[in-house]
């Protein structure tokens, strides 16, 4: 099994009903996003309070960041596919750093799940997808940053090793 599309089976939080409501659990896949799902991660990036007020409408500039990040051999945007619906997305990003002995780090951000779907082990895919990735790609670091309205995604990412060990800041230019 390649990281470059990695199957696993999700668990199901209905009683092993896949997302058509069929009998058997389904298989998400994780791959790399191809210009051909740019909608659908518009469409998830949308998908919740924060990002209903950022993201969406004119594809154009979500198309020229996606060539800019194409052409960027440290930088890769991931899909997760349940059904051939793409269901799930994060953005991986290698880091060559000095700090930490020279160490490599993996950044993860815009992780989102079909809100319909969460709890069924797809944001679990994405991560085991990215953690591999990470290795694979010299990295001894991941780290991520989260708005701090986010609960259920804190929880989540402590649930899966992350630990709140930073504050972070931004600002806008």
């Amino acid at each position: 099994m390649t990281t470059e599309e990695r199957q696993l089976l999700s668990p199901d939080s209905d009683g092993g009903r896949d997302a058509a409501g069929q009998g058997a659990e389904a298989e998400v896949t994780v791959r790399a996003a191809r210009i051909e799902d740019l909608e659908a991660i518009v469409d998830l990036l949308a998908d919740d309070p924060l990002g209903a007020r950022r993201e969406g409408g004119d594809l154009a500039p979500y198309a020229a960041a996606f060539a800019r990040m194409t052409a960027d051999h440290g930088q890769t945007q991931a899909v997760a596919e349940l059904s051939g619906q793409v269901v799930g997305t994060l953005q991986l990003s290698i880091i060559p750093s000095l700090t930490r002995r020279g160490t490599t780090r993996a950044q993860i951000e815009g992780v989102r799940t079909l809100s319909s779907l969460r709890g069924r082990g797809i944001g679990e895919t994405l991560f085991a997808w990215a953690f591999d990735e990470a290795r694979r790609r010299g990295a001894g670091l991941v780290q991520l940053t989260s708005d701090t309205s986010r609960g259920n995604a804190h929880r989540f990412y402590e649930h899966l090793g992350f630990v709140a060990s930073h504050t972070g800041f931004k600002r806008d230019l």
